[in-house]
């Protein structure tokens, strides 16, 4: 019988190492999240009373191994490990409190424990729920934009909530004796459950320096059982399990059957009425938000450390499952955590197979492991939370006081944290959105909407100009303010935008508004834009709105909400143009006409009425027509093509010419117009290269075709013609470059 022996390089090593790493990170994430999902479910269901204790430590227990389970098979983060966690024991916990300590005014305000369990359980399944359609709708992406200060605030309240609830269990406080009332009692203090809390809360510090490979809550909670046992030699009422409050005590509770307790819960559905239900609500959204976050924070963490991508969609997906399934099977609800999940990457995990070792670990635990589950110390997991905990509380936000420009944020951080304190976690999720949405205006008015400013003598249109009409243009022009427009035109923008347009409203004509990069606007905007319209109209200007878009992402049509809300009247002063270059084009000709140089005629030039040939002679005239040929195009006719061979210059007699350089998969870009009295095609005459761009009649239009091989014979023969032709196409050039020049200086 032969033995098999792995080779070196072998693709079988490969796929064993995987799983090898799988196995062992599976293993090692199941050891940090057990014991913190065993404390978790007690933090829950502590507030209901001491024989609830173990009803705690099942429901973590479960948590552990259906999360584990579902979410893993069902996402798509490799290596992530997701559990109970504290976010998700801090709400309920809360919730509990909350309603164990309502005022019995009527049996609906104060729900008993069987209802309180059932509510824990209808919360959890809302949550999961939430989840779902967070994720059906895109939620994953929008939760990534929640501000950091909130966030922040929103755990570290949470970090700082859970310390609070389990101080009274490291004391050993009596059981209706409040923290602050037993603080200052040490009378009141059980110097077992505080010696057992001190040496675990040492522990779990220190865990790193004892050793890399045990997770630090093994180490701990091994400390925590071992001060225990050294107190109960010394007293042995502490080694009896029955009615002992410094220990878990059997999962079954008093009548030892650990799932009884579990399912009880569903008996009290029925007791459930509507004011109950709606009681749940609020927590339920507050815990799927929640939830969410933490998970695709962890992913985000994980992507870093492991160059991977997560589908946030998908992995929000799989947490609603998870969640669903948790309640379902009596367990409570959690996330992707970040402590696993370092443990599994740091032990040698490479896929999502990793978190679905963990829950099956899980699940040979909570079957093998029960009794001695039974015998953990109280405080020893009230000093694991606190630590856990303590970890949660971003210590880096005290740096944001450093700076004036950030104590604002670090306001926000602290509104929240008191509020989660001091009120509830629902308050603090409610003035942490208040508080986000403050953020958000506030950072939209420090930010200006106005992308780049111009002006009209430094940006000129693509339609080329005699060389007169560009110095009156260029003298002229300061009468025309371009602003490009970017972001959201809203409430909050309006007043800075009124303020960068002041000045120019009292020293211009035109102001063209770029809308290209607008992502919406509102009726404030649309107000104070009327009276930047109105303004310009009492001095005889004009308003000119240039590429709006057909559709914003919300989906509203700019030009269509305009014309709802009257902002583009017959009447009025207002334009509205395609792109940027017909509203300057618009502007120019009204400068233009302003100044007398805009021809009314229609006719085609003569050959003398051409700028580009002005100060010739008789002869040159009759040497230069000899070599020109006349050519008609209808509107819409090619002219040329780019990539074509030529030599020719073309001047417009009459009509239009627009020049399209052409972009592959792309829409043409448009590089110039030209009109009357201009000419195009220099490049390919002085250089008798391939065409660049192609030109296409707009109109109908006569042309003067200049061939350069023709004119290089004739010049031959009549030198001063040839050297004059040049000079006047050198001057029509060097013009052109200036302008160009200017709208490059303009844009940087």
């Amino acid at each position: 019988m032969g033995v098999f022996v792995p080779i070196p390089g072998c693709p079988i090593n490969i796929v064993s190492e995987k799983r090898m790493g799988d196995v062992w990170g599976g293993l090692t994430a199941m050891l940090v999240a057990l014991p913190a999902s065993i404390a978790f479910g007690l933090l829950i269901y502590a507030p209901l009373g001491g024989r609830y204790a173990a009803v705690g430590a099942v429901s973590g227990m479960l948590g552990a191994v259906v999360i584990g389970l579902v979410a893993s098979l069902f996402g798509g983060t490799p290596r992530l490990i997701s559990a109970p966690c504290a976010p998700a024991a801090a709400v309920l916990s809360a919730i509990v409190v909350e309603f164990v300590q309502a005022p019995a005014t009527s049996p609906s305000t104060r729900p008993d424990a069987d209802q309180v369990l059932a509510l824990i359980a209808v919360i959890a399944l809302a949550a999961g729920a939430l989840q779902l359609l967070f994720a059906s709708v895109g939620g994953g992406q929008l939760i990534k934009y929640i501000p950091y200060p909130v966030v922040a605030g929103y755990l570290s309240g949470v970090g700082v909530l859970i310390v609070l609830c389990q101080m009274p269990k490291l004391f050993g406080f009596p059981q209706d004796t409040g923290l602050w009332a037993g603080v200052t009692q040490p009378e009141v203090w059980q110097w077992t459950a505080l010696g057992v809390g001190a040496v675990t809360v040492t522990a779990m510090l220190t865990a790193h320096r004892v050793s890399h490979l045990v997770p630090a809550p093994i180490i701990a909670l091994g400390a925590g059982m071992a001060a225990y046992l050294a107190f109960g030699l010394a007293r042995p009422e502490l080694l009896t399990l029955a009615g002992n409050p410094h220990v878990i005590g059997a999962l079954g509770g008093e009548g030892g059957d650990r799932l009884a307790a579990l399912t009880d819960r569903w008996a009290s559905f029925t007791s459930l009425d509507l004011h109950l239900l709606q009681m749940a609500l609020v927590p339920a959204l507050t815990l799927a938000v929640l939830l969410s976050i933490d998970t695709l924070k962890t992913c985000v963490i994980t992507d870093a450390l492991t160059r991977s991508r997560h589908d946030s969609t998908r992995e929000l997906r799989a947490q609603g499952l998870a969640n669903l399934a948790s309640s379902l099977a009596g367990g409570i609800p959690g996330s992707g955590t970040l402590g696993a999940t370092m443990v599994n990457i740091g032990s040698g995990a490479r896929t999502r197979w990793s978190g679905v070792l963990e829950g099956a670990f899980a699940l040979a635990a909570f079957l093998l492991l029960g009794g001695l589950v039974a015998w953990v110390p109280v405080a020893a997991l009230a000093g694991i939370l606190i630590v856990v905990a303590a970890r949660m509380v971003d210590r880096n936000i005290f740096q944001l006081l450093r700076k004036a420009s950030t104590r604002f944020d670090f306001a926000v951080v602290a509104a929240v944290v008191i509020t989660a304190v001091g009120a509830n976690l629902i308050a603090a999720a409610g003035v942490g959105t208040a508080l986000a949405i403050l953020l958000f205006i506030r950072a939209q008015a420090a930010s200006s909407v106005v992308r780049r400013k111009s002006s009209g003598d430094h940006m000129f249109s693509k339609r080329r100009r005699l060389p007169e009409q560009v110095v009156v243009l260029a003298d002229k022009g300061s009468r025309t303010a371009i602003y490009e427009l970017q972001g959201n035109l809203f409430f909050g923008t309006t007043d800075r935008l009124f303020t960068e347009l002041e000045t120019d409203l009292q020293a211009r004509r035109y102001v063209i508004l770029d809308m290209r990069r607008v992502q919406s606007v509102d009726f404030t905007a649309v107000h104070l834009l009327e009276q930047i319209e109105t303004r310009l109209a009492e001095k005889g200007g004009s308003l000119l709105f240039s590429g709006l878009p057909p559709n914003l992402p919300s989906g509203q049509d700019l030009q269509a909400y305009f014309d709802e809300v009257g902002l583009v009247k017959s009447s009025g002063q207002a334009c509205i143009f395609d792109e940027l270059d017909d509203a300057l084009e618009w502007v120019e000709d009204r400068i233009l006409e302003e100044e007398n140089l805009v021809s009314m005629s229609r006719a085609p030039l003569a050959l003398r009425d051409l700028d580009l040939f002005r100060g010739f002679d008789d002869s040159m005239f009759e040497a230069l027509a000899a070599c020109i040929r006349e050519r008609s195009c209808v509107a819409g006719e090619r002219i040329f093509g780019s990539g074509d061979k030529g030599d020719e210059l073309f001047v417009v007699r009459r009509g239009r010419v627009r020049i399209m350089l052409p972009i592959p998969n792309g829409k043409p870009h448009h590089l110039a117009t030209f009109s009357r009295g201009d000419f195009f095609g220099d490049m390919a005459f002085l250089d008798r290269g391939e065409r660049s761009a192609d030109a296409v009649a707009e109109a109908p239009t006569d042309l003067y075709v200049l061939s350069r091989a023709r004119f290089d014979e004739m010049a031959e023969r009549f030198p001063a013609m040839g050297k004059r032709a040049f000079s006047r196409l050198a001057r029509a050039l060097a013009i052109r470059l200036r302008q160009a020049d200017a709208e490059l200086q303009a844009l940087e």
